[in-house]
């Protein structure tokens, strides 16, 4: 397995860089997180994303994407997270699996073009814990009719649809929920990080099966596949964190001197180099594995998130106390990423839950 980027790959980064740069620069981030908008994200944006193909491109050729995997939905993210850029591309690539696997040939035709074209946002809605708890399972379904809560649906707000697990009897069913049903009650949820996240609660809300029978196995793809995007996402939020300092040390001057020339700093942002080379290769391994349908893909995926959560906590407190007082301000753009990163760090499992999950997976502890 290569680890590095294809020819392709490396073409579509580029795109993707550059367009983000120009249409979605961090002031503009900033603008959507002090308005009182609660959607979060610019709907202009999306449909620029989505006629250059930069949303989910893991939508197979068949079912009208550009099938180009997970790892260049990851690509995007990452490319994606060095500006801060807003937009439902991590709900996008996991809805967009879930529905070309599972669903009907009638969902597929009427979503997945709907979907790459940016016309509708389809969420997940599978958390029922403050912290992330895949096994917590409460909502219920009974002849299609569901009734219980989901917390933290990523992009929630403005979703058309969302994709809501639920309990039918001993087994585990997915359905396709349109958001503007009776019984259906969305509610934007407040975070540190200002991005789109929303509250669901479901009082007899009527769902479309996505599916036959128990459907736990394709959920848990579609959380390790949310687990190794947001793994890439926090690779480009450290990245740019790291690439920051660097300049930074370069700049500012202490007595006289470039404070980039004190050994002690030097040895500390050589240490953050050497770990984000390394990380760099266990997120695209991740990827990788998810689109090659290997049987350690769960794994990779929960090592990717591991290492990330951990890295870019500490790949931001070192650029928070080398940047001195500045650091802190909200003015500064660096507290927008620290922010960023400490939420996505506990999006689908925590370094923590990961850690355990991993020893679970591989050594059954």
């Amino acid at each position: 397995m290569a680890l590095v980027l294809t020819e392709d790959e490396t073409m579509l980064a580029d795109a993707a860089r550059g367009l983000l740069d120009r249409l979605a620069p961090v002031t503009a981030f900033r603008t959507l997180r002090d308005s009182t908008d609660t959607l979060r994200y610019d709907p202009a944006l999306l449909n620029s994303l989505a006629e250059n193909g930069l949303v989910a491109p893991n939508i197979p050729e068949e079912n009208g994407g550009v099938g180009m995997g997970v790892a260049a939905a990851g690509v995007i993210i990452e490319m994606a997270a060095h500006n801060l850029t807003a937009a439902p591309l991590v709900s996008a690539a996991m809805a967009a699996e879930l529905i070309a696997r599972l669903g009907t040939d009638d969902q597929r035709d009427k979503l997945l073009p709907a979907l790459i074209s940016g016309e509708l946002v389809v969420a997940c809605a599978f958390e029922e814990a403050s912290r992330h708890d895949p096994s917590l399972l409460d909502t219920t379904a009974r002849n299609d009719t569901l009734s219980g809560d989901k917390t933290a649906v990523i992009d929630g707000i403005g979703a058309s649809h969302m994709l809501v697990s639920a309990k039918d009897g001993d087994a585990t069913r997915l359905f396709l929920v349109d958001t503007s049903v009776e019984g259906c009650h969305v509610e934007p949820i407040q975070t540190i990080d200002g991005r789109n996240f929303a509250s669901v609660v479901l009082k007899g809300a009527r769902g479309e099966p996505v599916g036959q029978g128990d459907v736990s196995e394709a959920i848990s793809m579609a959380l390790d596949i949310g687990r190794a995007l947001l793994a890439a996402e926090l690779l480009g939020i450290s990245d740019q964190a790291f690439t920051m300092t660097v300049s930074y040390l370069k700049e500012r001057k202490q007595f006289d001197r470039v404070i980039g020339t004190y050994q002690a700093l030097q040895h500390r942002t050589a240490r953050l180099y050497a770990r984000l080379d390394l990380a760099r290769g266990v997120v695209l391994k991740a990827l990788r594995s998810i689109d090659s349908g290997s049987e350690d893909a769960s794994q990779l995926a929960s090592l990717s998130k591991c290492v990330m959560t951990r890295l870019s906590r500490d790949v931001l407190a070192e650029a928070v106390q080398m940047h001195g007082g500045i650091g802190v301000t909200d003015e500064f753009d660096l507290g927008l990423y620290f922010k960023r990163a400490r939420v996505a760090g506990s999006l689908l499992g925590d370094d923590r839950f990961h850690a355990e999950r991993l020893a679970q997976l591989r050594w059954q502890l």
